[in-house]
């Protein structure tokens, strides 16, 4: 068991229709030790909150799909109403390794940091799609035109913060714009942000998901409404 006990850590994972990869991702948690796990099941049309209730995983369910900020949201709303310390926030598709978690909030600690990025494009050996290192790029430009931070993976799902970070954070954009929101929040709140490189494995299901061009357009139509 990894989970140090002087820290109580939350695990949130925004789901879609993942009932035949989340109940991987919730093992290897527990595994390591994390038994505060929230679902957020935003309205999945398959078994994805059954399977992660049968894991042991604390789930609230979306009656309508809400997008994956607003599900980023409640999730974070869950933990800090039950006493949370530290917030990590990982993909429900076994794209990143859980194993990564304890080695993110080592750092988070070590570093004194109060949000971290978990970086695809830190670590060495990651195969990432040309397509996703393009989307992030551009995203990466548009992160730094609006809040002014350097940063390597604006777009990653896999963050750990403090309540100090989360406390006040208010995500009012449900597309994939709200990664940009929740690094605004860090400016805005003046705390310490660091990157740490985490491991990524593609498949086919998992590039049936995430950015595109339809997503990215999306999120350049919130990102002009809100800033």
């Amino acid at each position: 068991m990894e989970q140090s006990s002087d820290n109580r850590v939350f695990i949130v994972i925004p789901a879609k229709d993942e009932a035949t990869r989340i109940g991987g991702v919730l093992e290897e948690l527990q595994e390591h030790g994390y038994r505060e796990v929230v679902v957020v099941d935003d309205a999945s049309t398959d078994q994805t909150g059954a399977v992660a209730s049968s894991r042991g995983a604390h789930v609230i369910r979306h009656r309508i799909n809400l997008g994956a900020g607003a599900a980023t949201q409640t999730g974070i709303s869950y933990a800090l109403d039950h006493g949370a310390d530290i917030i990590v926030t990982i993909d429900a598709d076994h794209q990143h390794s859980p194993a990564d978690v304890p080695r993110i909030i080592r750092h988070l600690k070590e570093c004194g940091a109060d949000f971290v990025l978990g970086s695809r494009f830190l670590q060495p050996g990651n195969h990432i799609p040309p397509t996703r290192v393009v989307y992030n790029k551009i995203a990466n430009w548009i992160n730094f035109a609006l809040t002014g931070l350097h940063v390597t993976d604006s777009q990653t799902g896999f963050k750990a913060f403090t309540t100090k970070y989360a406390r006040n954070l208010h995500i009012t954009h449900n597309g994939f714009e709200f990664c940009i929101e929740m690094l605004d929040h860090a400016r805005k709140t003046k705390v310490k942000l660091a990157e740490f490189p985490v491991r990524v494995f593609y498949t086919k299901e998992t590039m049936s998901k995430g950015q595109n061009l339809l997503t990215g357009i999306k999120m350049l139509y919130g990102l002009r409404k809100f800033f």
